[in-house]
């Protein structure tokens, strides 16, 4: 069936709200991107809080930091930050460096 290019967007919405109104048309509930489910993570309320999530999700989830906290100590986390700054380019001065390795540190080392 030939369909104009100009009337796909319109036809992928509907079968979204048709396969979501009762799923006749097959299709599974829309998922959510993980972009927009990042307000569920809520890291630990310390100082260093705000401007750790504020710099770290500007590259990836922060979910990253509970999830590998059982395997980090100040050592690892410094390695991290030092590697989010020189290879990723994390936009982070020495001064927010040390605020983050030290909310990191105080909140998320469960590794001796």
């Amino acid at each position: 069936m030939k369909v104009a290019l100009a009337r796909l967007p319109a036809l992928a919405t509907a079968a979204l709200v048709l396969g979501g109104a009762g799923g006749w048309l097959g299709a599974a509930e829309p998922r959510v991107p993980a972009q927009l489910k990042e307000e569920t993570v809520r890291l630990k309320d310390a100082p260093g809080r705000e401007l750790t999530e504020g710099r770290c999700n500007i590259c990836h989830s922060l979910e990253y930091i509970p999830s590998n906290a059982p395997a980090m100590n100040r050592a690892v986390w410094q390695k991290e930050v030092q590697k989010m700054r020189d290879r990723f380019g994390g936009p982070l001065t020495d001064e927010e460096a040390r605020q983050i390795l030290d909310y990191l540190d105080g909140n998320y080392s469960g590794k001796p």
